[in-house]
């Protein structure tokens, strides 16, 4: 084998290893499987007081990272009809759920956007500003499955892309909070 090939195989292999080694970084590292006592119970905000209330539900399964605020997602069952949750809770007409890791099969982030596209689906204010710029969103299926995501707010998409925030918005945090 000439040293050209020897050079050009050596290129393969690490082109190789570093592939795979950004895929593993991306798709499993940095996610980690949470319970309810890691992340607090689910939440909805209630019309009339603008705050989260805790919602009945069961069988929850969630991941989160943190190295970043956008990678939380959760699955899970109410027993709570989706008439009963508009009465009370804040509707979102703007949620778009977030693409999960493959290997968290109970959240299709395809099957959810289209299901809220249809309005078969319901998103609700599940906690604003959970960190800031960052609101918990909670989509409900009518058959009662559920699912959480974080998704940047109005807040966050100004302060992140270096512009003041909006009035109405929280206090920025200091870098480190």
């Amino acid at each position: 084998m000439t040293p050209i090939r020897i050079a050009i195989l050596g290129l393969f292999a690490t082109a190789f290893v570093a592939g795979f080694a950004i895929y593993y970084l991306q798709v499993y590292a940095y996610y980690d499987e949470v319970t309810v006592e890691d992340v607090g119970e689910v939440q909805l905000t209630l019309v009339e007081f603008g705050t989260p209330a805790p919602i009945l539900f069961e069988n929850f399964k969630a991941i989160d990272s943190n190295s970043s605020p956008i990678r939380f997602r959760s699955c899970f069952e109410t027993p709570l009809s989706q008439d009963m949750l508009q009465e009370t809770y804040e509707v979102l007409e703007d949620a778009a759920p977030l693409v999960a890791p493959s290997w968290f099969d109970c959240f299709d982030a395809r099957e959810i956007g289209e299901a809220l596209e249809s309005g078969e689906a319901i998103a609700f204010m599940g906690v604003e500003n959970i960190t800031f710029g960052i609101d918990r969103v909670v989509a409900i299926m009518p058959d009662g499955r559920g699912f959480s995501w974080h998704q940047i707010n109005i807040c966050g998409e100004n302060v992140f892309d270096g512009n003041p925030a909006p009035e109405g918005c929280p206090p920025v945090p200091e870098r480190g909070e």
